[in-house]
């Protein structure tokens, strides 16, 4: 029987129920700390709501459905401009990668931009395009690329040459050598830096939204703001939270386990 088909340890279960039960206890102290600072009279209630009055404006808003197609149309357009940048990234990063002279040129201009907060590309978007739903879709892509290139291009530098040897030796050649070797000896450092990527577009996603009036997750809060609503825009910075962990827990944390599984690192 293999080490990853054997059953969980018997303390397994009751180690995983103390770790949900302290993060449990953690976030029930945070919230009463936070309702304590509400009731303070520090700050007006339209300033600073607790955490009981947030809660009803975001169940207000998902039974009127605003904040359901908010969040759809904004997970929308990550999701289109996300898949561009992983196209690009994972292309670039391999060419980068591997190629001496492309390191030398297009590589160190991917350094110079990564060091560019991606909201910085939002005027200049809009220059280009107006207003618009692809200005946001290129905001969010520049803010996500580069990420994810440098990823892919660290972990492409960093396979070892004996694999390549080996790969090489049994006649892996052109496509099937980057597929079949690189990418997968290159992983960790990939997944590396599409989750950083990820992080990044999500960001400029709200980002672009704050300035383009269409229904999205970025224009509602930007309408709590407008009607000095504080409870409205920490409710839908609550989902904005919760679609961002949604996302690590049920993509990225998987892939990062079966990794850590392959190479041997799970504990």
């Amino acid at each position: 029987m293999s080490a990853l088909s054997q059953p969980a340890p018997a303390w397994a279960p009751r180690l995983l129920a103390g770790r949900w039960l302290r993060r449990a206890l953690f976030y029930l102290l945070m919230l009463a700390l936070w309702e304590a600072l509400a009731r303070s009279g520090i700050w007006p209630e339209y300033l600073f709501p607790g955490p009981l009055t947030v809660g009803q404006t975001l169940i207000a808003g998902i039974r009127k459905g605003l904040f359901i197609t908010g969040a759809l149309v904004s997970l929308r357009r990550i999701a289109l401009g996300y898949s561009i940048s992983l196209a690009l990234g994972l292309t670039l990063g391999l060419l980068i990668g591997r190629v001496r002279v492309l390191e030398e040129t297009i590589g160190s201009l991917v350094v110079g931009l990564q060091a560019l907060p991606s909201v910085c590309w939002l005027p200049l978007a809009i220059l280009w395009m107006g207003l618009s739903e692809r200005a946001i879709i290129f905001v969010v892509v520049m803010g996500a690329l580069f990420s994810i290139t440098l990823g892919v291009e660290a972990g492409v530098k960093n396979t070892p040459p004996l694999y390549l040897k080996a790969a090489r030796n049994l006649g892996a050649r052109g496509v099937a050598l980057y597929t079949q070797v690189i990418l997968p000896a290159a992983l960790p450092a990939v997944l590396s830096g599409l989750k950083q990527g990820w992080a990044f577009a999500w960001r400029s996603l709200m980002a672009g939204e704050l300035l383009y009036f269409t229904l999205s997750l970025g224009n509602l809060l930007q309408t709590g703001r407008d009607l000095n609503d504080a409870a409205e825009v920490l409710a839908v910075m609550l989902v904005i939270i919760f679609i961002g962990v949604a996302v690590d827990q049920l993509l990225f944390s998987p892939i990062e386990r079966r990794v850590r599984e392959r190479w041997g690192l799970s504990g």
